[in-house]
């Protein structure tokens, strides 16, 4: 993956022990060092608000159905070496939720597929049983930040979709994937806060536009970050089926809207972020587990929005336990392999899934609050781009 905000999270792919290890053996003056380069030349908001140009679609163009399809095919891809939790699981949740459209989990390989910052699937479907089976290719391809955004399959995957007509929708850093292919050349788009300076300079062929949560563009739609999942997943709903259909859905998981208005420069790197995150960091005695229990039948949904806030406090990871080490479907057909086979952790997160996903979302950053302290909950809120609090 590109040096982004997720360039932060690589210690949540490892071990405590070995992220300690590490870090001790950085040291304070090194960590100091780490924080600072990779962070404040894109910390604060040098950007103030603009006028959106007239000619950014302010919604995504009604689905046209293709090769006599009574429904339309839409592909979520991710690499089985990390790919980002909700970026994958949300969009694929709330397709299916909509009942709309054939919606496939695809990965590079069957089998595990371990997400970022927390929790792997099981995935069943691959890019090339995909194109066995729909030769004329998807009428959509959703594309989450992966840690390797080069990858030369995806990339190349990507491309004959295009090629054949699909829109490619790149959520948070899945932009970096598709900019990597070459389909932003020409195009619009815009992308996680923390990424756009440099997504600027890589890509200068490319208009990057602030201030929308989303952005349609020829076939092409780019989102902010990680939880404009959420109203793009939404959006796509009111394209395919009407805004009637979108509402529901929208109920159905607590979102308010699906509006593409978005106040980017509300959202910044300041030292108080990178004050939280060294002292979370470095406060290795007292770092939690947090049980999260999944069993047949859980809201995926929420399990990705929870599971995501709780492994990005710095102070935190998040790890699914079950009764057994059997793989767990969810309501919506994804499949979760446990971390842990029986109920032991720091905490339990209990009643996760009685919420809806939003309110789970919230209610989750309010336990982060309440645990970490109100800046913590505004990091893991600023990482995942969400409008949370004021603190």
């Amino acid at each position: 993956m590109e040096q982004n905000i997720f360039s932060l999270l690589k210690i949540r792919s490892i071990s405590n022990k070995q992220a300690w290890a590490f870090f001790l053996f950085l040291g304070f003056a090194g960590f100091g060092f780490f924080l600072f380069e990779n962070c404040l030349a894109v910390s604060s908001p040098s950007h103030s608000p603009e006028s959106i140009p007239e000619e950014v679609s302010a919604s995504i163009p009604s689905y046209q159905a293709r090769f006599g399809r009574k429904r339309p095919v839409i592909a979520v891809v991710g690499d089985n070496e990390y790919t980002e939790l909700t970026d994958f699981v949300v969009p694929y949740g709330t397709l299916k939720e909509a009942n709309l459209a054939d919606v496939y989990a695809l990965g590079t390989q069957i089998g595990s597929m371990r997400m970022f910052p927390a929790l792997s699937i099981q995935i069943q479907n691959t890019m090339k049983s995909f194109d066995s089976q729909y030769p004329e290719g998807a009428d959509y391809v959703i594309v989450p930040a992966m840690h390797n955004s080069k990858n030369a399959e995806i990339l190349l995957w990507l491309k004959a979709q295009k090629e054949k007509g699909a829109t490619i929708v790149g959520v948070c850093d899945g932009v970096w994937v598709l900019a990597n292919a070459g389909l932003l050349q020409d195009h619009k788009a815009t992308g996680h806060w923390f990424s756009l300076s440099k997504l600027e300079k890589e890509f200068p062929e490319t208009k990057w536009i602030r201030n929308r949560r989303y952005i349609s563009d020829r076939k092409i739609i780019t989102t902010t970050g990680v939880t404009a999942s959420i109203p793009v997943s939404l959006a796509l709903i009111e394209a395919i089926s009407g805004t009637e259909r979108a509402a529901k859905v929208a109920s159905s998981l607590g979102a308010k809207d699906w509006k593409p208005t978005h106040r980017s420069a509300d959202f910044y790197l300041g030292s108080s972020h990178i004050y939280t995150a060294a002292k979370n960091l470095l406060s290795f005695w007292s770092q939690d587990e947090i049980g999260v229990p999944i069993s047949e039948g859980i809201d995926e949904i929420s399990l990705a929005l929870v599971a995501d806030s709780y492994s990005r406090t710095y102070k935190s990871e998040a790890v699914s336990i079950s009764d057994s080490d059997r793989i767990i479907r969810s309501k919506r057909g994804l499949l979760f392999l446990p971390d842990r086979k029986e109920k032991k952790a720091d905490r339990i997160s209990e009643n996760w899934d009685k919420d809806l996903p939003v309110y789970a979302l919230n209610r989750t950053l309010s336990e982060i609050s309440d645990l970490y302290g109100t800046k913590t909950a505004a990091f893991v809120a600023l990482q995942i781009e969400y409008p949370w609090g004021n603190p």
